[in-house]
């Protein structure tokens, strides 16, 4: 076994970081048909989690799979400045992190601000953190992350006695002041969030690990779980109940963590490009491999299916509480659907690449109660209406919904492609990256983008394992 170990520091993040860095433009062109198997980058969400959750944990956290993109790096960052020991092995051409908690000894103020890059679930999780504990600390992040509104967070942390100080339209930087807090414990409260949001549940329920009394969240409707099923595993009792399409979740604090070790699963929002792309381009059968299939994650397999896709789940097994299996995918004649509204929380994000399976459907998709999409990395809404336009498709724009009408002919034994030729503005959003390219796949001239550096903060390897599937994509220097 080849083993060799560093310890994390601005340095290490940085080289790590180098390494998966893309940089310049990038563009995709009509390609035969896909065909092999892929591994699915470990997954985002969990990812965040649990390097959050090993670092305030009493003990010693070893993590396996995790992501190394952009997005978790600035979180290592941010929870070694607030005073956790990270370091990371290579076992075997894998990353193995070790994370020695900070325990009962608690959170630091940090020496330094704490940049959470374009990390938005990372800065709001982390702020829910940092407000359980007496500390004070500074939260700054890129362009992209200043402009994400942050009252969401803000608002229920401020109801459970948080002082806070933060830029104009509660937006970074902001200032979790708790050094003077004259309570020992922040106040638990009874919080229904105003909008579908696994962040702003999370954060609330980060933050009441340092509350005294029962903190309680009530959804409307249900959002991914993994803070409720790490939390778990991690030592600490969370009550759930069922309640027509939500769940109304309960946490006594004050509660302490208890190391545990992760292995992170590979991660069905990253594996939804190669699923479409595997489903639009004629010939294709391909297989993801390690997906994780937590209900609360797979509204898009759910409507894919429903679309006539070809998808096929076989495999199974479970990992740290969360059940994976391997993605079978061929393609497939699609036809357009109403998706349902109520299903939006399970997949808010693969709404942009939805869109490109909706271009090669027969009939309408219609998306609505999409509306948490505008204030995304971009808005998304617009610039997937923007991306789809400027390629030739047909889509009408709403407020808080967009509506597809895919290619003519579509159930005819012809190849139908897409005119493409279009450059797509990113916004520095990642999703639209990838989205672009694989629309350019099936397109009769070349699909470019603006900028291909944003796909590291969530899929380093996207370009790698695209091309290993036999996808036409170039980039430039």
């Amino acid at each position: 076994m080849k083993k060799t170990s560093q310890s994390v520091n601005e340095e290490t993040v940085t080289s790590i970081k180098t390494d998966t860095m893309i940089k310049g433009a990038a563009s995709a062109v009509k390609s035969e048909s896909l065909a092999g198997k892929v591994a699915a980058p470990g997954d985002k969400s969990m990812s965040h989690r649990s390097i959050m959750f090993g670092a305030m944990a009493e003990g010693t956290t070893q993590v396996r799979g995790l992501l190394e993109g952009d997005d978790i790096l600035a979180t290592v960052g941010a929870m070694k400045a607030l005073g956790a020991d990270i370091t990371r092995e290579e076992i075997d051409g894998e990353g193995v992190w070790t994370l020695k908690g900070v325990g009962a000894a608690g959170l630091k103020s940090p020496s330094v601000h704490v940049d959470c890059g374009n990390a938005g679930t990372g800065v709001r999780l982390i702020m829910g953190a940092a407000s359980a504990y007496n500390i004070d600390a500074t939260f700054i992040g890129d362009a992209s992350l200043t402009k994400r509104p942050m009252a969401r967070v803000l608002d229920p942390l401020s109801e459970m006695g948080v002082e806070y100080e933060s830029a104009e339209g509660k937006r970074l930087p902001v200032t979790i002041k708790g050094k003077n807090r004259k309570a020992n414990f922040l106040k638990a409260i009874d919080y229904t969030p105003p909008h579908a949001s696994a962040q702003v549940k999370s954060c609330i329920l980060l933050a009441a690990l340092g509350a005294q009394g029962e903190t309680v969240v009530r959804e409307k409707v249900l959002t991914r779980d993994h803070t409720e099923n790490m939390l778990e595993a991690f030592g600490v009792t969370v009550d759930r109940q069922e309640v027509g399409a939500g769940q109304i979740v309960r946490l006594e604090g004050p509660a302490a963590l208890t190391a545990c070790d992760v292995v992170v699963p590979g991660d069905p929002s990253s594996a939804a490009f190669a699923i479409v792309a595997g489903l639009i381009v004629p010939g294709s059968d391909i297989i993801i491999e390690n997906v994780m299939m937590n209900p609360t994650r797979t509204g898009l397999f759910e409507t894919l299916v429903e679309m006539g896709g070809w998808i096929r789940a076989d495999n199974f097994r479970k990992f740290g509480g969360e059940v994976i299996a391997d993605i079978h995918v061929k393609h497939s004649r699609l036809h357009g659907i109403n998706v349902p509204v109520e299903r939006a929380a399970s997949m808010i994000d693969e709404y942009p690449i939805l869109t490109v399976a909706a271009a090669f459907a027969h009939g309408t998709t219609v998306m609505d109660g999409i509306g948490e999409l505008r204030v995304k990395e971009s808005d998304r809404i617009s610039a997937t209406v923007a991306m789809l336009r400027q390629n030739g498709i047909e889509v009408e724009e709403r407020e808080d919904g967009m509506s597809v009408t895919g290619m003519p002919k579509v159930l005819s034994s012809d190849v139908i492609y897409a005119k493409g030729g279009g450059h797509v503005i990113t916004h520095h959003d990642h999703r639209i990256a990838m989205s672009a390219l694989v629309l350019g796949l099936m397109s009769e001239t070349p699909i470019s983008i603006d900028d291909r550096s944003m796909i590291a903060t969530s899929f380093p390897e996207f370009f790698e394992q695209m091309e290993s599937l036999g996808a036409n994509m170039s980039v430039k220097a």
